[in-house]
């Protein structure tokens, strides 16, 4: 990408998006073009066709979503299932038909199967049934991934997609019933600590396994990708580390400064049992990972006291 290409972020507002505009920004480009949802609602296919058709900007990074955790999915099929393709389905036709050079589409790991082989390659994609907790998001950005293949194979389109992993860092929602587990832990931790709780009860018997990216370091991966790769396959975002979640639960403890005990509610939902990624074709590419988690997870924390209105979403 030229410094002066027009690059549209969609989802800026996001955790991603604005990591991956603070990235971009740092790199020097100056010519990177935002919308927030009040200015163009990525579900209305005319008015984001027509936003399209007006910028033509040359390059796309679609970090736009509607995302949660394990209890929001799970109530909200339909809701995660629409509002998910239809955005995406949106801009990725939008930018085709208006001549984008390049678009990168951010999915999840949450692709995968539940049971897929340890760590999750690429090539594992639809090799088996999916986790049902998330079924619904998993498979519209299945359909989003997919939908910029085969404009690649079709039309000779230069679309690629990549599927980090489970993330956290500035910019995170902290909501207490629809945020991913870290940015639950760290408000729950919080609360508990601020008002002298004796305990904190957490989901689960804290037995799966996760791995986390720090957000931005997935957008250096982001904008380096943009810059030298092109395939029809994704490409994992990760750092091939794992912890389990009652390890990751003591470390945001001892981050926040919680000293109280930890207890386990095993009538609740694990999920799915591991998720670690294969980032070797990441690394082939020249590109690795930066931030360790216990130094993340104290960026993370400052953030959530920084901003206490994120704190309320």
């Amino acid at each position: 990408m030229e410094k002066s290409a027009k690059i549209y972020v969609a989802g800026h507002r996001g955790m991603v998006g604005s990591a991956i505009v603070r990235e971009l920004q740092r790199q020097g480009y100056n010519n990177i073009v935002t919308r927030s949802h009040s200015e163009l609602d990525l579900l209305n296919q005319s008015d984001v066709e027509k936003f399209f058709e007006s910028e033509r900007p040359e390059y796309v990074f679609l970090a736009a979503a509607k995302v949660g955790g394990i209890e929001a999915n799970n109530n909200h099929l339909a809701d995660f299932m629409y509002d998910n393709m239809m955005l995406e389905m949106n801009v990725i036709h939008s930018a085709w038909k208006n001549g984008c050079k390049k678009l990168e589409f951010l999915g999840s790991s949450c692709i995968y199967p539940r049971m897929a082989p340890q760590p999750m390659k690429e090539s594992c994609l639809l090799t088996s049934s999916l986790e049902q907790t998330n079924e619904a998001y998993a498979l519209a950005k299945i359909s989003g991934l997919k939908y910029c293949e085969y404009l690649n194979r079709q039309y000779g389109a230069d679309y690629i997609s990549v599927m980090p992993t489970n993330l956290y860092g500035p910019n995170d929602n902290y909501h207490p019933t629809h945020s991913h587990v870290l940015p639950a832990l760290i408000r729950r931790f919080h609360e508990a600590k601020e008002n002298n709780l004796p305990s904190v009860t957490c989901w689960g018997d804290g037995s799966p396994l996760r791995e986390f990216l720090y957000v931005d370091d997935l957008a250096n991966l982001c904008v380096f990708l943009m810059n030298n790769y092109s395939g029809n396959e994704t490409v994992n975002a990760g750092t091939g580390k794992e912890l389990t979640i009652k390890e990751l639960t003591a470390l945001v403890a001892k981050v926040v400064g919680y000293l109280g005990q930890i207890c386990w509610d095993t009538t609740k939902p694990n999920g799915t049992p591991r998720k670690l990624l294969d980032v070797s074709k990441a690394k082939s590419l020249g590109w690795t990972y930066k931030t360790e988690l216990e130094d993340g997870i104290k960026l993370a924390y400052q953030d959530f006291l920084n901003n206490p209105m994120r704190a309320e979403r």
